[in-house]
């Protein structure tokens, strides 16, 4: 009885293990990506250890430089941090983006499938929020200055506004995954490639068909780079 109580304990640490990890634990003290391998692996495959050099763990992203906002429609300009510049960051569990906002911009609401986001100001002012799942749908939302700090948990929507008429602001944000994914909740759902039916979006947001044609006939662009 022991041991089968020990082998039923040990599988559920080991099924509980997988659910709660977001990206795939080290093994070895790192595993820089490969990122041209041909093989297929959920992350990437390891590059020889022997063929690794400090410059696989670096990056010049000149992180202090401001980013062009104005071409922006959203007013914002996301630089993304993860094992795609960074191969370094292979199943560390973690990547990083400066964002920067213009006068009244904003990184819309968005969500990222595999991570959690933890925001800092660095200038200006910046007013966030998130979203609960249904059936709540409860919205935690805060005014942010310089210095503040503010979770988005994994997967749930969320955005950031500069409510400022004519001062710009800039933000840090470390996610808890090497490729924490975007999704774009305007893009996703009004500029999907092909589009969804305009019955099934009429249906669901209740206004008329001719509605979503229009939001559909729009240009949705990515902020990020």
């Amino acid at each position: 009885m022991a041991a089968s109580n020990f082998l039923l304990f040990a599988l559920l640490a080991l099924v509980t293990s997988q659910v709660i990890a977001s990206d795939p634990s080290p093994l070895q003290d790192f595993c820089v990506a490969d990122i041209h391998s041909p093989v297929k692996v959920n992350g990437f495959v390891c590059k020889d250890p022997m063929a690794v050099n400090a410059d696989d763990f670096f990056k010049a992203a000149k992180l202090d430089k401001p980013r062009d906002t104005m071409k922006s429609k959203v007013g914002s300009n996301v630089t993304l941090i993860n094992v795609m510049q960074l191969p370094g960051l292979n199943t560390l569990g973690i990547s990083l983006a400066r964002i920067d906002y213009a006068p009244l911009g904003q990184n819309p609401p968005h969500t990222h499938p595999r991570a959690t986001e933890i925001l800092t100001v660095l200038e200006g002012t910046l007013y966030v929020g998130f979203v609960t799942s249904n059936t709540d749908n409860k919205l935690f939302a805060k005014v942010l200055n310089k210095g503040d700090v503010f979770v988005f948990p994994q997967g749930l929507i969320h955005f950031q506004f500069n409510p400022n008429h004519d001062k710009p602001a800039v933000a840090i944000a470390a996610l808890s995954s090497q490729n924490p994914g975007a999704i774009t909740i305007a893009n996703a759902v009004f500029g999907s490639k092909p589009p969804i039916s305009d019955d099934v979006l009429a249906k669901a947001f209740q206004v008329q068909k001719g509605t979503i044609d229009w939001l559909q006939a729009q240009f949705w662009e990515n902020n990020h780079n």
